[in-house]
């Protein structure tokens, strides 16, 4: 599985940072980072939680 990010449409505003913590992070300046791009797939369910609250739709799921 891989966490793919639209940056333009990201905006920083840390729901998928709140929902997965472990593999989302909002920096300071306001940059999302993904901690781990390719996530195990035990994984799934938060990382589909935190891809359904972002309010821009800028995170999907691939695989």
């Amino acid at each position: 599985m891989n966490i793919v990010v639209d940056r333009t449409k990201c905006e920083g505003l840390g729901m998928c940072e709140a929902m997965a913590h472990e593999f989302f992070e909002v920096q300071d300046d306001g940059e999302m980072v993904v901690l781990d791009e390719n996530p195990g797939e035990e994984h799934r369910r938060e990382l589909t939680a935190a891809v359904d609250a972002c309010p821009v739709l800028a995170l999907t799921l691939k695989g």
